[in-house]
């Protein structure tokens, strides 16, 4: 039997496993926050908008320590990309986006701002631990000042995404199942990254295709099923605020600990494609989607029309992965 077969059966079961347990993991800690008194837009911010980069994190890590960095960066950075470009304009699609939030607007600088960091500690060719601990360093001051903000707004006028984490958090907060869907959700992530690490890389190789290109492609596109679901759940909802909420935080999660975590895991080498073709496709999405987000004066929004040219950014930019790969 060829070796192609088990790879892509486990390619198919680690995506699907990945999906389920992170929506588990971030669902049981959402409701352990709420049980243990946090409030919902705290818990919105920081468990639901940064949980659902969990799968970037967990497959990152594996394949970091796997030997596998191309996979772990082009994992990371891949998913950026597909969450601003294939997320949001998926979910723009489903019902236009607007920006009602003022935590937002004042957030949507600081994923950008951490790309930035990201690529000026990389452009010496080199991911190091002390570039590692400087990213993760980085989130610290970011979770610390999500936390005060929100905090903050005891007693204003509630933001217009607080009352939507109100209905967006799981009503049942017991703790003890709110601990077995963590633990289980969590298991279930590791296991399924592993396998995935595994399938990614043995497809690679086969194909004679490198670790970037794959992590940025098939894996990156996996773990940002999430976020996928989160978002459109959200439009259909009319929870415009979530959806972006959640690229926002997945964004700056998947920038500065995810990347962090693997330069402090297994610093090496960072592909020049990466740095001067990936880097620079991530960060003009984002700059994009802080012109149409920030509104300049206006209600920011994300129209059809705009959610609709991400969708086609993002397919010119497969297809440029692809041409490459085959040439």
């Amino acid at each position: 039997m060829s070796p192609l077969v088990p790879w892509f059966a486990g390619l198919v079961v680690g995506l699907v496993v990945l999906a389920w347990s992170a929506d588990r993991f971030v669902d049981g800690a959402a409701a352990l926050a709420r049980a243990l008194g946090v409030s919902p837009l705290v818990a919105g911010l920081v468990v639901v908008g940064f949980g659902t980069s969990a799968p970037e994190l967990v497959v990152s890590a594996m394949a970091a320590s796997s030997g596998n960095p191309g996979l772990a960066l082009g994992n990371a950075v891949g998913s950026n990309i597909a969450n601003v470009a294939l997320v949001l304009g998926v979910a723009a699609l489903v019902r236009p986006l607007a920006v009602r939030s003022v935590l937002l607007r004042r957030e949507l600088p600081v994923p950008l701002a951490a790309m930035l960091l990201c690529l000026m500690l990389l452009l010496d060719g080199r991911l190091g631990r002390a570039d590692g601990l400087a990213l993760l360093a980085a989130f610290a001051l970011v979770l610390y000042a999500t936390v005060w903000f929100a905090m903050r707004e005891r007693g204003r006028p509630a933001d217009p995404i607080a009352a939507e984490y109100a209905a967006r958090l799981p009503a049942d907060v017991r703790v003890s199942r709110s601990l077995a869907r963590v633990a289980v959700g969590l298991v279930l992530l590791v296991a399924a990254s592993r396998v995935l690490v595994w399938s990614a890389s043995g497809i690679a190789g086969w194909f004679g295709l490198s670790d970037l290109v794959i992590g940025l492609t098939v894996v990156a596109l996996g773990t940002s099923l999430p976020e996928l679901a989160a978002s459109v759940a959200a439009a259909r909802k009319d929870q415009p605020d979530i959806a972006l909420g959640n690229v926002l935080g997945s964004n700056t999660f998947n920038t500065l600990v995810a990347v962090g975590i693997v330069g402090v895991i297994g610093p090496g080498p960072v592909d020049a494609h990466l740095l001067f073709r990936d880097f620079p496709v991530m960060i003009g999405l984002m700059l994009a989607l802080f012109v149409m987000a920030y509104g300049f004066g206006r209600e920011g929004r994300i129209t059809r029309a705009e959610g609709a040219t991400l969708v086609l950014a993002f397919a010119a930019y497969l297809a440029l992965l692809v041409r490459g790969a085959v040439a």
